[in-house]
């Protein structure tokens, strides 16, 4: 199958050539010609699986149809739950586009800067990215209208209920003509989905992909047994002892976010922290430096990773568990993507080693615990 078999038009197979997009993957074979028939969408699939290509492709390929209209007001309404991911989608956009004979005028809002600057550039916008909470302040000062919107695109729908969005997302659809095409997607399907779906009034096709493309497979993954004093050494031996230039360290709260970074900078290793405290130039300065390879060591909580997307990272570290085993296949899967290899490593002190268990046994996976004990850590 090809790109060109979907029924995308010559600038934009252009543009996905020389992006080196050479076969579809499954979401995207799939959800690219449901799109372009004008259907609802649920689509169900992981991140890193090519979903944000699935409906950013088909979207700009509307507008070339002139299925979207030219008139000058917002057609377009993605929402996501994270300023990374907002901004990520935005960068994808603006690559796609970048050959079309006519420009689609997109971009991105969020919170973390201040509201006049992103409202000074809003004319003319025909697709918009969106946060939630900014875009409701946005509408309180009538700087943008929803009312004409053809297209809603409700990314990491999981993600945003599980951020405590669900009134937002209520309020936000009540804006929404009724006649629109509602597209959904998601790395999971459970009870939620239902309050997204009885809200948006659809009856969408669904389009699943995760269940048969797993790319924990393609990570091997690994844990520590340590002493909790021991943690940050041990973190730190690894790194310099194993030569890891690339590592997307995951911690449970900002404080020791910081807290870690602060360490491994005092240790010679480069390191930034990402987290929701942050400003918004903080974050994207030390996305782009990890990007870039300047920051060897990107330390995260499991808000500000959404968004995260590294082509071929190879490491990632759970500096401490995350809560669920659903936290624990989303941070993993920060590697491993695209049918990449990488690897995965768990720091387990003793009070986590329950918990890890129950981890493994929801995921359906075994890992190897490797005693640190006897590793020399003096100096680390």
């Amino acid at each position: 199958m090809t790109f060109e078999s979907l029924g995308l038009s010559k600038p934009l197979l252009r543009t996905t050539a020389e992006h080196q997009y050479e076969t579809p993957y499954p979401i995207q074979a799939e959800a690219i010609p449901a799109i372009l028939a004008g259907n609802d969408i649920l689509g169900i699939a992981q991140t890193g699986s090519g979903k944000t290509a699935s409906f950013v492709l088909p979207i700009l390929e509307l507008f070339q149809r002139k299925r979207v209209s030219r008139l000058l007001y917002l057609k377009v309404l993605i929402l996501v739950p994270t300023r990374e991911l907002a901004v990520q989608i935005a960068e994808v956009i603006g690559g796609f586009a970048k050959n079309l004979p006519k420009a689609v005028k997109h971009n991105a809002v969020f919170g973390g800067v201040p509201l006049n600057q992103q409202m000074m550039t809003l004319k003319d916008t025909e697709i918009l990215v969106a946060t939630p909470g900014r875009l409701l302040e946005m509408v309180a000062t009538k700087s943008i209208n929803l009312a004409k919107i053809e297209i809603l695109v409700l990314d990491e729908a999981d993600k945003m209920l599980d951020l405590g969005f669900r009134d937002e997302i209520t309020q936000l659809l009540a804006l929404l003509p009724k006649k629109r095409q509602n597209i959904l997607f998601s790395a999971t399907l459970d009870t939620e989905h239902e309050f997204i779906q009885t809200t948006l009034r659809c009856n969408p096709v669904r389009i699943e992909v995760a269940a048969k493309t797993t790319n924990t497979e393609l990570i091997h993954q690994s844990a520590y047994r340590v002493a909790p004093e021991n943690k940050g050494p041990l973190l730190r031996y690894l790194i310099k002892s194993q030569k890891m230039e690339q590592v997307l360290v995951f911690v449970s709260s900002v404080r020791t976010a910081d807290n870690l970074t602060v360490k491994l900078k005092k240790n010679g290793i480069d390191a930034s922290a990402i987290h929701s405290k942050k400003s918004q130039g903080a974050r994207t300065n030390a996305m782009n430096g990890f990007k870039k390879g300047d920051i060897k060591v990107l330390v995260a909580t499991d808000l500000a990773s959404r968004g995260i997307d590294v082509q071929l990272l190879p490491i990632v570290i759970n500096f401490e568990l995350p809560r669920s085993p659903k936290d624990y296949i989303h941070r993993i899967g920060r590697t491993g993507r695209a049918e990449a290899t990488g690897r995965a490593i768990s720091l387990i002190c003793p009070e986590d080693e329950h918990h890890f268990k129950i981890i493994q046994k929801k995921t359906g996976q075994t890992v190897e615990i490797i005693e640190s004990a006897d590793l020399v850590l003096a100096g680390a």
